[in-house]
């Protein structure tokens, strides 16, 4: 919680504000009860003789003076008065509310920003580890948790206690033996709320860990509604959809059922206190004389054992709120508290021949065991130099150039660009001279003109426009009526794999990066648009080193030098003729590929 208060100090003058705000509307409802005894013991029990109540006679004779006074003349006067005081007491707990309401927004933005920042600064391998779905839970659900708790606790902390403390005080002012009745409620409700919340509490926390599994379901359905549907799968998905919503429903019905004891039992209590106080009221009216006793108190005793009860039940909704929220903390805090692994250095800007080299560099991913994926890599790419990977699935490709953006970290020996160890660069800077089109094509709903900004915010339409005729994307852009205004879908789900791979491509090209890297990127293209690309690449593109993974021989052939990778090491790197003359693997790879001088397997 101290993390809470934290962000809290930075609201300190309504976080401070509110509760005395509240103070107020307290009081207001406090007196309530005593205006009303004044109207039934003073207006309509004894026909406007206020002799009798000392607050009566005082208000009275300040508003009219010395004298006798009406019936309706007391009753309008007092209910004047009680509703001067409502309006009072609505005017603070208005401000009251929205005190409350901008502060506990106000920390709930700043830990959400500040949370989503820290997500965005971990590594992949961390939220991997999180998981999509419940990172999204906890900067959503969990911190709507805590922004309920932020705002019950500056109203209902200081509401709760003054009602419970003050309607005690009023109740031992009309009588003592009131204040009697409800000593001995107390022991009831304290034993109900010991066991509704000992039981209730530990059950939040598992609602929190279902609801992560329910969202991850979601996510993974909707992401993947293509293969779901091509594979007649859907009665699967829903099946597991209905399983974990029906394991979050049955949590929250189990501590639901739970908490559903305290309104009963609640109800049963304060009834039994106000025929305890009727009892004894009327007792007294009938038995004791000269004792003060009237209607009217014994109305207010039963107005103020209300508040009384009613301000317990607040209190057990503030231990719910609380129960939930630190559940909540726990899990927003595990975010906070996570140190990237991937940690920025603070070089900014360098100078080399050498663009990327890689010395004795041996990878693992984190907490696996057995054969690194990547072993005894030494490479150098020089500047303007166009490098090609080549080499079987899963021999580590992609793994290999992860390792220039750092993505990830290797395991052993050094990555250096433009001979800088990348460990020195700063994050940012280091990623900004890098454009990296990966395997899997990723768009964002929008144009296509603000999808291809993302490579360059500031970039201008002759840019943008550019950029989409080197990727050979412009002929199908100019198809759609608005051109580069034309809205796609989340994902490119209104873009074929081809057009969404040279999207991706033109949007790495507007930043016109020093290294551009092709991780299998021109896969769903056909051969003679490829052609295309390869050549526009390599006019419009001289000074960039491109460092480019393929499947395909018809893709790296013209490359300066292709490496070949095999079980997680280079085995031979040259050209492509010297390749086909030293490189068995090569040759192999060729040969699978190519047949009566035509390309196979395309």
């Amino acid at each position: 919680m101290k993390r809470i208060f934290h962000y809290l100090k930075k609201y300190a003058f309504l976080a401070v504000l509110s509760p005395l705000l509240m103070i107020g509307e307290v009081f207001a409802d406090l007196c309530l009860p005593k205006l009303m005894t004044v109207i039934v013991d003073c207006g309509i029990a004894a026909g406007g003789d206020v002799s009798g109540s000392k607050l009566g006679s005082t208000v009275m004779r300040i508003l009219f003076g010395e004298g006798t006074y009406s019936s309706m003349q007391v009753i309008i006067t007092f209910g004047i008065l009680m509703l001067v005081v409502v309006l009072i007491g609505g005017f603070f707990g208005v401000m009251c509310a929205y005190c409350a309401a901008k502060a506990s927004q106000g920390v709930g933005d700043d830990l959400r920003r500040d949370a989503y920042a820290k997500v965005m600064s971990l590594s992949i391998e961390q939220t991997d580890k999180f998981t999509t779905g419940s990172l999204v839970t906890r900067m959503t659900n969990d911190v709507t948790m805590i922004i309920e708790f932020v705002e019950m606790l500056l109203r209902m902390l200081v509401r709760s206690p003054m009602f419970f403390i003050g309607g005690l005080i009023m109740l031992m002012t009309l009588d003592f033996s009131f204040g009697i009745v409800m000593l001995c409620a107390l022991p009831v409700m304290a034993l109900m709320l010991f066991f509704v919340l000992g039981r209730a509490i530990p059950i939040y926390s598992k609602i929190q860990l279902k609801l992560d599994r329910l969202n991850c379901v979601v996510q993974e359905n909707v992401t993947g509604a293509r293969v779901i549907k091509a594979y007649v799968k859907e009665d699967y998905e829903s099946k597991r959809f209905e399983a974990a919503n029906a394991d979050l429903r049955d949590t929250n019905v189990k501590v639901q059922r739970i908490m559903a004891v305290m309104h009963p039992v609640l109800t049963v209590v304060m009834n039994a206190a106000i025929i305890a106080v009727i009892y004894i009221g009327g007792w007294q009216i009938d038995n004791v004389g000269g004792t003060g006793m009237t209607a009217g108190t014994i109305m207010a005793a039963i107005t103020y054992i209300t508040q009384v009860l009613m301000s317990i039940m607040m209190v057990t909704m503030m231990f719910q709120s609380i129960s939930r929220a630190m559940a909540s903390v726990r899990r927003v805090n595990e975010v906070l508290d996570t140190d990237p692994v991937i940690v920025s250095g603070n070089v900014t800007k360098t100078e080399g021949e050498i663009a990327v080299s890689m010395s004795n560099v041996s990878f693992r991913y984190p907490e696996t065991t057995g054969r690194p994926v990547l072993h005894d890599i030494n490479i150098e790419i020089k500047k303007g130099e166009t490098f090609a990977i080549i080499g079987a699935t899963g021999s580590g490709k992609t793994s290999l150039v992860n390792l220039i953006p750092r993505f990830y970290d290797a395991t052993e020996g050094e990555v250096r660009i433009d001979g800088e160890p990348i460990a020195n660069y700063d994050l940012h800077a280091l990623r900004q001279k890098i454009a990296f089109v990966m395997q899997k094509s990723e768009l964002f709903s929008g144009t296509i003109a603000e999808n291809l900004r993302w490579g360059k915010e500031d970039a201008t339409d002759g840019e943008i426009k550019q950029a989409a005729r080197i990727a050979q994307a412009e002929d199908f852009v100019l198809s759609f009526n608005e051109g580069y205004d034309a809205y796609i879908a989340e994902k490119g789900a209104s873009l074929s794999g081809g057009q969404k791979q040279r999207m991706s491509i033109a949007r790495a090209l507007v930043r016109r990066p020093e290294i551009l890297i092709l991780d299998d990127a021109t896969s769903a293209l056909d051969l003679s648009t490829e052609g295309k690309l390869r050549a526009a690449l390599k006019t419009e593109l001289k000074g960039t080193t491109v460092i480019m993974i393929a499947q395909r021989i018809a893709s790296v052939k013209d490359a300066d030098r292709i490496a070949v990778i095999d079980h997680g090491t280079i085995k031979d790197c040259g050209s492509h003729e010297y390749l086909l003359e030293h490189s068995e693997t090569y040759r192999d790879i060729y040969s699978s590929q190519m047949k009566n001088g035509g390309v196979v397997n395309e």
